[in-house]
């Protein structure tokens, strides 16, 4: 195990508490859902409601990520992992239950996120969505204001013109 958080700890940059939840959340997808090995494609999907520092723990010890298109962002900042098994069809919510213990010192916090039992440390539930489809793959558009190309799905179409959401103006009418 040491060896494995050294390579998470190599990655990130750092020790700290957050790379030691991911360390454990990716412990408990092994140990509760019968997660194993490293995923070469998206037969392992993970959709974390976070971009601390413990996303990374998840990259390095399950091949889930931004670029494979089987590491999915759902920003509710919660300590929280959804874990899909494509080919197992095994499922399950990984939620870290406790606030970061304010009394302890940051390195008493990770050595107690390290060692504590998982039960202690998280909890198992339901997953609340279906398992999300496969990235799909589509054609890029050249933006007629900037010239930078984008996925057809992130054009907008703006008095006749193709334009990036960079360049899109946005339209709200006060709601």
């Amino acid at each position: 195990m040491r060896h494995l958080w050294e390579k998470c700890v190599a990655f990130h940059g750092h020790e700290c508490p957050g790379l030691a939840i991911g360390f454990r959340a990716a412990e408990a997808a092994h140990t509760w859902l019968g997660m194993t090995g490293f995923s070469q494609d998206e037969e392992l999907v993970c959709v974390t409601e976070n971009d601390a520092c413990g996303v990374d723990a998840i990259q390095v010890l399950l091949g889930c990520s931004f670029g494979k298109g089987n590491l999915i962002y759902k920003d509710t900042g919660k300590q929280a992992f959804s874990f899909f098994d494509r080919k197992q069809h095994k499922q399950g919510r990984i939620v870290f239950k406790k606030s970061l213990m304010p009394t302890m010192d940051r390195k008493a916090m990770q050595a107690h996120i390290l060692n504590a039992p998982l039960e202690e440390l998280f909890s198992l539930k339901d997953v609340s969505f279906e398992l999300p489809e496969r990235a799909r793959l589509f054609a890029s558009i050249l933006c007629e204001k900037c010239g930078e190309s984008a996925p057809e799905h992130k054009i907008r179409l703006e008095e006749g013109q193709k334009v990036c959401l960079d360049c899109a103006k946005p339209y709200t009418r006060g709601f």
